[in-house]
Formats: C-alpha cells, structure tokens, sequence
C-alpha cells in the first residue's frame, strides 16, 4: 500500500507556507479552458497541462493574472473574456460582482432582483481567511429535433441538481455534485443528443414508468506546495477527467466514456510533470447481478517541459477478477514489466506524444500508442499483433491575422484490435464504453473545426469529420463470418486464424459528419447551445446510405 502511505505522509506531514484560496477543481465543460487553450497557442501562455487539464481554481486564477500581465497583447474581445473570467474565478463575495438566493448578510431573497444580472450567482456562500463553501443550483433542458430519415422525432431531456464546493484549511478542496433527470419522446433519439445516457445505469435499467438518469460527482482534493514552485496534489473521489492530447477525441483518456472513481497523484517542479492515477469502473451492463463486475485501470505520465516542446510518455493496465493489486498502486513503477511478472493476465498499453510552442499562434502535437506488443514484430505493419494507433493535429489561432478564430486540422489512425483484449472482462471500456479515441479500431478518421468568438458571450463553432471503419462481417442471423479487428469487444484471441490484419478489410462502412452551432450566455450563469447536426453513413461493401439530421437546443442554468 506504499502509495497511500505516501499520500497519507503528505497530507499530513507536509509543512507548507502558502495559501491556496480555491483548491477545488473547475469542471471540464467550463468555457475558460478554451480561452486557456487559445491564450497558449497564442503564445501568452507557455504552459496549461492541456494532456491532463482539470485544473484547480487556484490555478486558473493564476494562469488568467498571467494573460493579465499580457493585456496588450489581446484583442478586444480577449480582454472582455479575461475580464470576465477573472470576476467568475476571484471566488470573492463582493455586491457589486457576486449575488447569492439565501443572504445570510441581509434579509433571504432579498437579492433576488439581482439573479437575472450579469453577476456571478449562488445560492448560498460564506468564505473566511481559510474556509469557504459555495452552493450552487444547476440546470439543464435539451430539446432534440430529428429530420431524417423517417418522420420527424423529437426528444426533450430535462435536469436538475446541486453543487455543493468549497476548500477548508487553505489546501483541501472539495466538492459534491447531484443531477438527476428524465426524458420524454423518442428515446433512441434521446441517446443521440446526450450519449452519456448510453452508460447511465438508471436509463439503461429502464425498470420506471419514465425513462430517467443521474449523475454524481465528489472528491477530496490536497494540494501542497513544500519548496516554491514544486506543486503536490492527491486527490480520492469521482470527477471527469481526461488524459493525453487531442483536440477532438483522445487515444488514451477521451471522456467519452462513464465518470471514474479513482485515487490520483499529481507532481510538478520544474521541467518535470508526473501524475498516476488508479481508478475503477464497471464492465458490461447485465440484468443478472451476478455477471456485473468491477474493472481497474492504473495511469502512469511523465512529460518533460522544454523550451520549445514538450515531451511525455505514459502507460495503462487494465485488470479486472481480483481486488485491487498492489503491484499497480505505487506511481513508481513500470506497468508493462510488472503485468509479465505477475503472468501476463492483464492488458497493458503505451503511448508517446509530443506537443510543440515554437511558433506562435500555431501548435503542433502527435500521439503514438502501442497496444498489449510493443517489442517485437513492429517492422511487419499489418501483422495482427502490431495493434498500434498515432494522431496528429494542428491547431491555428488568429490564423491570416483574423482576431479571435481559431482553425484545428487533426488525423487520427487506429490498427486492428487496438484497445481489445482476449479477456473481454480486460478490454479498454467502461460500461462497455471505449475508453479511447470514439472511432474505435480499425478506422480512422480526418477532423477539422474552426471557431469564433463574435464577443464575450457568443462563441460560433463548426466541425466536418471523415470517418473510415472495416467493421467484422456477419451472416444474416448475427454469425460472425469473419473478424477484421473491428470490434472493441471480440480479440483475435488465442487460436490465429490470419496472421495478418489488413488496415480497413472488413464491411468498409465511411461516415461523414457535419456540425454548426452556437453558444450564447447573454447573461452569466444563462447558456443558451443550439447546433445543427448532419451525418451520411454510406456501406460501401453493400452499397447502401443513410443520412441523418437533426437539431439541438440545449439551456444551461448554473448559479
């Protein structure tokens, strides 16, 4: 157990002279990680930890008085975004920037005129020298238009919930989270316009008299900073996280999946960034309780930081029947090594990436993954055990001049088989969810984005992807005929039938997938999403086309 002891000496043991004021982590979705994403790539910032991005509030605040120091550097819209984001992450309970439902000050409602103001809103907050806790009401309603095929469907979803966060004692950072909703129209439509519903145990039970769905999040988060400048964080609970780059889909960690539990440990000094994170999900959904089971999946990355680049290389085990190992806890270790130690049960991977800051305003990063063999056979590449997967991309900001747009180019390549195991209890999934990059094995896929922001409050967004995929093919009863590596949950398994797996053989299916859409938040705490989707899926072993549209409003209360 020496990485909870570890975690136990620093938590407890570490004597530090720094105050901390918000430890608690600022949710993925949040809109500054995009401002952050492009004040890097811009060249105002020189670092974001974008490959492992949850960030603390503190540390967003600190990276926005950075840009601050920039000021002249931005466009006139950057320095409303910065402003703006400055006032949401003080984290100050000041009248003329912050309004709360339940005022302890004063008399309760008594701000309530203020709620539909352009202040940041709670519904209750205190905060002292050391302490503080925020609560805050959260809100979402979907409303989904489907075109074609078929007559028109709809689908509404609609939620409520809480967030209760704060920090205690200067380096201890909390936070609770609870949404719970339902739905009402065409449900396979429903799993279109919110995916998350495809491994939401509640809608996929489906047991009620409405479909309906929960998420909840929690953790405990340290943070201490022993000697100036070396940054220490441990953190036990349930957030989203993501892992590696990629400005679409990830190959390692692509949030397109269930919320993890996991125990994470995070170290920065100097050019030297270290995080290890042991975390645990569920396997395949099953209405016999007896088939559920827990898996693991242990991260380890290490990523230099040069001047001109930075460079890192992580790995991943994946486990399951048996309860946590100690032999992947320590955040000290080799993965792949220790997997053959403890006989070669487990399924193991490793990646390398690399991500450039050389040229201003354009950033160019590359990720090479290797699956389960990484020693042998690499110069036969259609062998089936080279299940191997790179991405590269490209991202452009203020491309030709043009204040405050922002161009992205990225390819992503996945081999046969990649993230499958013999054991389908140990392949790369949560809730039968992939863990990596959405296309999956077998595909790959060409993506393009631009972006504008109009102003502070209107953001204007659009993506064009190509997607390529050499699906296993099947008998008109469901009989599997022939496997090409095409499917997450079936490995070529211990018998060989072909040595060789051609990249894309199989039911060649390719997809092209369009996407408009705009984001409003015309007061704080008010978004308002509407995007326009179009996908034609088109076999073309089979010569048949599907073409799928639809559009979707989306309103978010936070306060």
């Amino acid at each position: 157990m020496n990485k909870y002891i570890l975690f136990t000496l620093l938590i407890f043991n570490i004597i530090t002279l720094s105050s901390f004021a918000q430890v608690e982590s600022v949710p993925i979705d949040n809109s500054v990680y995009t401002f952050l994403k492009e004040m890097k790539v811009k060249g105002v910032l020189s670092f974001i930890r974008d490959d492992d991005p949850v960030l603390s509030r503190f540390e967003v605040k600190d990276l926005l008085n950075t840009i601050a120091a920039h000021e002249n550097e931005l466009s006139t819209t950057e320095k409303k975004l910065l402003r703006k984001y400055q006032i949401e992450f003080s984290d100050s309970i000041n009248p003329d920037t912050t309004t709360q439902l339940f005022n302890p000050q004063t008399n309760f409602f008594s701000d309530l005129k203020d709620m539909h103001s352009d202040k940041v809103k709670y519904l209750y907050a205190v905060k002292d020298k050391e302490n503080n806790i925020y609560f805050e009401w959260l809100g979402h309603f979907s409303h989904g238009q489907k075109f074609s095929p078929g007559s028109t469907t709809n689908s509404d979803l609609y939620d409520i919930g809480f967030r209760i966060r704060g920090t205690v004692f200067n380096h201890l950072g909390y936070n609770l989270t609870v949404i719970k909703g339902g739905a009402s129209g065409n449900e396979r439509f429903a799993e279109i316009i919110e995916p998350r519903l495809l491994y939401n145990f509640k809608w996929i039970e489906n047991i009620e008299n409405i479909g309906n769905y929960d998420f909840t999040y929690g953790y405990l988060k340290y943070h201490a900073e022993p000697i100036k400048d070396m940054n220490i964080m441990v953190e036990l609970g349930r957030e989203d996280v993501t892992l590696g780059y990629g400005y679409g889909s990830k190959l390692v960690l692509s949030l397109d999946h269930p919320t993890l539990d996991f125990i994470k440990f995070n170290f920065d000094y100097g050019i030297v960034n270290f995080s290890s994170m042991h975390a645990s999900t569920t396997g395949y959904f099953s209405y016999n309780r007896d088939d559920r089971y827990t898996k693991y999946i242990a991260f380890n990355r290490l990523k230099l930081k040069f001047n001109w680049f930075d460079v890192g290389i992580g790995e991943t085990i994946v486990y399951s029947g048996r309860g946590i190992d100690l032999a992947y806890l320590s955040p000290v270790n080799f993965y792949k090594f220790t997997e053959m130690e403890i006989q070669d049960r487990d399924n193991g991977n490793i990646y390398f990436d690399i991500q450039t800051k050389f040229i201003n305003d354009l950033e160019l990063q590359a990720t090479f993954l290797l699956d389960e063999n990484i020693l042998s056979n690499l110069a036969d590449l259609e062998r089936y055990t080279n299940k191997t997967a790179y991405q590269v991309g490209a991202f452009w900001y203020q491309p030709l001049s043009i204040n405050d747009l922002s161009l992205i180019l990225e390819y992503t390549k996945i081999r046969p088989y990649v993230y499958t195991h013999f054991d389908i209890k140990n392949n790369y999934t949560a809730f039968g969810a992939n863990l990596g990059h959405r296309i999956g094995p077998n595909a790959d896929e060409l993506m393009i984005r631009a972006a504008y922001n109009f102003n502070e409050w209107i953001r204007f967004s659009s993506e064009y992807c190509y997607v390529r995929e050499g699906n296993n093919i099947y008998d008109n009863l469901g009989n599997l005929i022939l496997n090409v590596g095409g499917d997450i949950a079936l490995s070529h398994g211990t018998i060989i039938i072909n040595e060789h797996a051609p990249f894309l053989d199989g039911e060649r299916v390719d997809y092209n997938l369009y996407s408009a859409g705009i984001r409003i938040e015309p007061i704080r705490g008010y978004l308002f999403d509407i995007s326009f989707n179009y996908q034609n899926q088109k076999n073309i072993t089979k010569n048949i086309s599907e073409n799928i549209s639809y559009a979707l409003f989306k309103f978010t209360l936070e306060y």
